[in-house]
């Protein structure tokens, strides 16, 4: 699939390969990716936040926010898999990720396709997309460095999930040749605050440094390609596994936010933005570089907290992490680009990270072969300011739960193909009861908060969703 605004794309092509400018001047590309950070967490989503995120609310300050972008799944590794590839995770064995890659070998990847346009890629930080793992003293093959990135540092997975080690490329930086034990939090549910399961864990890994370690890392490649004085354009996939668990603040942010651990650790997160955003000024790049900001999911975020803390990191969103409900996909979404997306602008504009892909496609003057990016739509038109908010982007958006709970949007409506969450919140599933709805409808623009099941009113639009949903998925 491809939106009418790959036109542009082919029109570019045959112009020489240029993209929206020569290819010298394509900007550079920073893309940060958070780890269960709420929609309702920045205060440029949600001015009754608790939690002060200074440097996101500069980006969107001086770029574009989107208020219906949406992961391409509510969970770390599916999400991160439509960002890469343009193609919806519930195409691959995303599960598989412990035992194996999960993006096959010769996918095109946004990585791959920039690769191509001749830029320097890198990626620092999580990974959770797999490797083919033969014990940690031997090379990991399967990652990043084998999927389009030049250079990679960073982790497997979540820094919760062991075992716990950095990777420079294909090699463990130092083998999880030691033992962590497993560690909670009181007054949180067993899957929140200073949480981590036990395993083996590196010498040289201490879990509360390895956000500012990542940092480090980040920077160092901003400063690295501005000291090569070169052409080349960089593209830098920043991936923060926090704020995820384990809750692990700095003393300088501990009990700085009104929504407690988590507020401290988000409010941490943002810093570590504010100096990663700091080394694009300090070496000139600032004002030519693509920054996007997203997160992977929603929060691990339950009532009781918002009852207790008067923070709602959902930002009105029913449900949390894993769930077919809004907040489990529903992001924020920032991009800043000088000169070309105007400041303090806001769209409504329904996208997902699939979408990444096509446009960057656009942008760089390439047109996707037919093998790749199959689910991604360019919204280059709209960071542009020439399409329309009555032009929709894309007309479906199919998303699986982490339960395998189906949704899929039309517009306002959305249709979800059982009863609960069909993720963490409860009631997970339920079974319904005679004359009760099997499925649930509902109208995001009247009922955000869904609230209120429309299934029996409307069953013309809950048979043209099947309809489409089996044809996509199909």
């Amino acid at each position: 699939m491809r939106s009418a605004c790959l036109t542009l794309s082919a029109i570019t092509v045959l112009l020489g390969q240029q993209g929206v400018g020569s290819a010298a001047e394509n900007p550079h590309i920073l893309l940060i990716l958070v780890d269960d950070m709420g929609y309702g967490n920045p205060h440029c989503y949600n001015s009754a936040s608790k939690i002060p995120t200074p440097h996101i609310d500069s980006l969107a300050a001086a770029g574009m926010r989107f208020t219906d972008a949406h992961a391409a799944g509510p969970l770390c590794h599916v999400s991160r898999y439509g960002l890469l590839t343009g193609r919806y995770p519930f195409r691959a064995q995303c599960g598989a990720w412990p035992r194996q890659p999960v993006i096959d070998e010769g996918r095109m990847t946004i990585a791959s396709l920039l690769d191509d346009a001749g830029y320097r890629t890198a990626m620092v930080g999580k990974w959770h997309l797999g490797f083919a793992e033969n014990g940690y003293d031997r090379p990991l093959p399967g990652g990043p460095v084998d999927r389009g990135f030049d250079t990679f540092f960073g982790i497997r997975a979540s820094t919760d999930i062991p075992p716990y080690f950095y990777i420079r490329n294909r090699r463990a930086v130092a083998p999880p040749t030691e033992t962590i034990g497993a560690n909670h939090s009181k007054g949180w549910s067993p899957i929140q605050g200073a949480f981590w399961r036990a395993g083996g864990i590196a010498p040289d890994l201490k879990l509360e440094e390895v956000t500012p370690r990542l940092t480090d890392e980040a920077v160092a490649v901003i400063e690295g390609h501005a000291a090569r004085a070169e052409d080349k354009r960089l593209m830098l996939y920043l991936a923060y596994p926090s704020p995820h668990t384990p809750w692990l603040p700095s003393k300088e942010f501990a009990g700085k936010s009104e929504a407690g651990m988590y507020g401290d650790f988000t409010m941490m997160v943002d810093a570590q933005i504010g100096r990663v955003l700091a080394a694009l000024n300090k070496d000139g790049m600032a004002d030519d570089t693509l920054v996007i900001f997203s997160s992977d999911n929603g929060p691990v975020w339950y009532d009781a907290d918002v009852q207790r803390l008067g923070h709602d990191s959902c930002g009105g969103l029913r449900g949390m992490k894993a769930d077919a409900w809004e907040a489990g996909h529903r992001m924020p979404f920032i991009v800043r680009w000088p000169g070309k997306v105007k400041p303090g602008s806001v769209s409504h504009q329904m996208i997902c990270f699939t979408d990444v892909l096509a446009t960057f496609a656009e942008i760089v003057g390439r047109r996707l072969p037919d093998d790749a990016g199959p689910d991604s739509f360019s919204f280059l038109s709209v960071l542009l300011g020439e399409q329309p908010e009555d032009k929709p982007i894309r007309t479906y958006l199919p998303i699986a739960s982490g339960g395998g709970m189906m949704t899929i949007r039309r517009g306002p409506w959305k249709l979800i193909t059982g009863l609960g969450s069909g993720g963490f919140s409860q009631p997970r599933t339920v079974k319904p009861r005679p004359g009760e709805p099997p499925m649930q409808l509902y109208d995001l623009s009247k009922d955000l908060s869904e609230t209120t099941n429309r299934y029996s009113q409307h069953p013309e639009i809950v048979k043209e969703l099947l309809s489409q949903l089996r044809r996509i998925r199909q």
